[in-house]
């Protein structure tokens, strides 16, 4: 009877053990979430307002803004932009408001998302391409600003009073930008020089201390974001994974995709570790689960 049981209770740990393989197996397992050509090719900036409606940048065509359906992966256009607008990128304040970097207009703009209004937040002539950007908690926008024609850029921060202030210049292709879950470290890559800065970050939001965070012999940047354990997941355009780095800039892993041009992503549903990435050659989002869940989580 003793023997048994021992190999009923060996059993069943044995079948708890394959379990938890099969599920480890389904993590970083990319699928597709919509169909093939949904977008444009310049699909980009995925994003999650608080109510949890999914929001991605030129859906159908450049200069929209598309709300897609998590469960389904069918869309509908959110909002059509003014002006021949183009943006790269979709983030929220802690109001709400939908910000977005226009790189056609050199404008950021504001969406009320109760009215949909779209109006230009702000507005600099010193304004390259905004890029991305990435929001803290006193409502400071830190935004990329690329010059792709010179692969120049610079950083700058927005204000809540609306005035820009112009942190860096003199860098390569600023495009991925993302802040740390305690927002004391600002992660800021450089697509064509394929390298990773990170700067201290004060309380009144000014950066300093510039320091080499990590680099790449091959392939492109773009997107970032960071999980909870303040881990940095990076876009690697065009060799189609996200590279994860511990905040020592340590290569924790590469997640594939099933497409090569990664530009940017998030995670989302109710537990924060399902990651939403948008693929540009594929011009649709795939998405995969994590172990762990995004900073906001």
């Amino acid at each position: 009877m003793k023997r048994h049981l021992y190999l009923m209770a060996l059993m069943a740990c044995h079948g708890l053990s394959t379990l938890a393989q099969q599920t480890e197996r389904l993590l970083y397992q990319a699928r597709d979430l919509t169909a093939e050509n949904m977008f444009s090719v310049n699909i980009e900036g995925p994003n999650f307002d608080k109510a949890g409606n999914f929001y991605v940048v030129n859906f159908q065509k450049d200069g929209t803004v598309g709300r897609i359906n998590t469960q389904t992966g069918a869309g509908e256009i959110f909002i059509t932009l003014p002006d021949s607008s183009v943006v790269n990128s979709v983030n929220f304040n802690s109001k709400g408001d939908m910000f977005l970097p226009d790189f056609k207009g050199h404008n950021v703009l504001r969406v009320d998302m109760k009215t949909r209004k779209i109006s230009v937040y702000v507005h600099s002539g010193q304004f390259n391409q905004p890029n991305d950007l990435c929001i803290n908690k006193k409502d400071q926008i830190f935004a990329s600003d690329p010059a792709w024609g010179t692969n120049g850029g610079q950083i700058w921060r927005i204000d809540p009073n609306r005035k820009a202030v112009l942190l860096e210049t003199g860098m390569g292709t600023t495009n991925g930008i993302e802040l740390s879950p305690d927002e004391k470290t600002l992660y800021v890559n450089e697509s064509v020089q394929r390298k990773v800065w990170k700067y201290d970050v004060d309380k009144n939001g000014n950066v300093s201390n510039k320091t080499l965070f990590t680099s790449f012999p091959d392939f492109g940047l773009d997107g970032m974001k960071c999980d909870k354990a303040g881990n940095l997941h990076i876009a690697r355009w065009g060799k189609g994974v996200i590279a994860v780095f511990t905040p020592k800039g340590e290569l924790i892993r590469e997640v594939p995709l099933k497409g090569k041009n990664c530009s940017n992503l998030i995670f989302g549903d109710k537990d924060g570790k399902t990651v939403y990435v948008t693929l540009q050659d594929r011009k649709c989002v795939e998405t995969y689960r994590t172990d762990t869940p995004g900073k906001r989580y």
